[in-house]
C-alpha cells in the first residue's frame, strides 16, 4: 500500500458490528484502534482472532475527557461510533443508562471530533428502531420517526445531533440508518440467536421446548458483514449524507423459526411455546428499509441471503455446543 496508512477509532469494537468493521478495515490496510471500557470484563471473544492487529485503547464512554483523548491518541482520519446499550428489551429496564449511552454518547464523541480535528469523518450508528411506529412502508431517509422504545428514543437524539453538527459545524457526519442485521457473533438475547442457539441445543438434546413472544412481527433483516461495508461506503463519499442499509424484504419470526429448525431436520411447531412475558410493552410491527439510495450512491449491495445467514448461524451454534459437550465429557 502506497501513501500514509489509514487510521480508524471504533467505539463498541467487541461488538458484532464492531468485530465485522474491524476485519473489514484491517484487510484494507487500516490502522485500527478500538475503543474498550475501563476496568472492563468485556467480553473479547469476538475480536480475539484479530486482536494482535488492533490497538485498544480504554474509554469511558460517559466521561468527556476520556474521548476526547481516545480521539487524540488515535489521529484517527475515520471514526466510527458502535458503541450503545443496544438491546431494546433493557431499554425499558435501564432507560436513563440507555439514554446516556445510546444518545449523549454521541454528543461526546462528535464534541471531541469537533475539538480535535473537525475534518475526521464520523460515522453513526442509527437504527430502523427510530422508525418504531412506522408511519409509511417501505422506510426511507425521508421517513418521519416515531419510536416506540427507549433505546429507539435515544437513537433518533443520536442521530439528530449527528444531522446538527453536520450543519452548524460542517463535519463530515453521517448517520446509517441500519435495520436489523445477524450472524454467528450476535448476542445470544437478540431473537436470531436466541432460535439459533435453540435449535441447536434441541438439535443435540440439551433441550426440550424455546419459549418465544410475538411470532408475527416483522424484521428487515440482513447479515452484519454486509452492513460494516456500507459503513465504510458512507465515509468515502464526496459529501456527508444519511443512507437506510436494508434488504427490502421482511420477514416474520415464525419464517426465521421454520427456516432454523428446518435446516436440521425439525418442525418448529413441536418444540415453540408461547410465553406473553415475553411480548413487548409496544411492538414495532413492520419494519421493512427500502436501501434504493444506498444501491444507487454507494454501488452497495447484499451478498448473504437470508436463508443463508440463518444457516450460517444454526451451523455455528451446532459448532460450538458440540464442543461444549464434548468438554463436559472430557472434565
Amino acid at each position: 500500500m502506497t501513501g500514509k496508512k489509514k487510521v480508524a477509532l471504533i467505539t463498541g469494537i467487541t461488538g458484532q458490528d464492531g468485530s465485522y468493521l474491524a476485519e473489514f478495515l484491517l484487510a484494507k490496510g487500516y490502522r485500527v484502534f478500538g475503543a474498550v471500557r475501563r476496568n472492563s470484563t468485556e467480553n473479547f471473544e469476538r475480536i480475539e482472532h484479530i486482536k494482535r492487529n488492533l490497538e485498544l485503547l480504554e474509554v469511558d464512554l460517559l466521561d468527556q475527557m476520556s474521548i476526547l483523548n481516545a480521539v487524540k491518541a488515535s489521529r484517527a482520519g475515520e471514526v466510527y461510533n458502535l458503541a450503545a446499550q443496544s438491546f431494546v428489551p433493557t431499554s425499558w429496564d435501564q432507560p436513563i443508562l440507555t439514554g446516556e449511552f445510546t444518545a449523549l454518547g454521541v454528543t461526546k464523541v462528535l464534541e471531541a471530533i469537533r475539538t480535535v480535528d473537525p475534518k475526521i469523518h464520523f460515522y453513526q450508528a442509527s437504527s430502523s428502531e427510530m422508525f418504531g411506529k412506522v408511519q409509511e412502508v417501505p422506510q426511507t431517509e425521508k421517513t418521519a420517526f416515531y419510536p416506540r422504545s427507549p433505546y429507539g428514543v435515544a437513537k433518533v437524539y443520536g442521530h439528530f445531533i449527528t444531522v446538527n453538527y453536520r450543519e452548524s459545524y460542517k463535519l463530515f457526519a453521517v448517520s446509517g440508518i441500519l435495520f436489523n442485521h445477524e450472524s454467528p457473533r450476535r448476542g445470544k438475547e437478540f431473537v436470531t440467536r436466541k432460535v439459533t442457539d435453540a435449535v441447536a441445543r434441541i438439535k443435540l438434546g440439551l433441550q426440550k421446548t424455546l419459549l418465544m413472544g410475538n411470532l408475527d412481527a416483522r424484521r428487515d433483516w440482513g447479515f452484519a458483514g454486509d452492513y460494516v461495508r456500507a459503513m465504510w461506503l458512507m465515509l468515502q463519499q464526496p459529501k456527508p449524507q444519511d443512507y437506510v442499509i436494508a434488504t427490502g424484504v421482511n420477514h416474520s419470526v415464525k419464517d426465521l423459526l421454520r427456516i432454523a429448525f428446518a435446516h436440521v431436520g425439525l418442525n418448529w411447531q413441536d418444540h415453540v411455546k408461547i410465553d406473553p412475558k415475553l411480548i413487548r410493552p409496544a411492538e414495532v410491527e413492520h419494519l421493512l428499509g427500502n436501501p434504493a439510495k444506498a444501491r444507487r450512491e454507494l454501488g452497495w449491495k447484499l451478498e448473504v441471503s437470508f436463508e443463508q445467514m440463518i444457516r450460517m448461524m444454526v451451523d455455528s451454534d451446532l459448532k460450538r455446543v458440540g464442543w461444549e459437550i464434548e468438554l463436559k465429557k472430557r472434565a
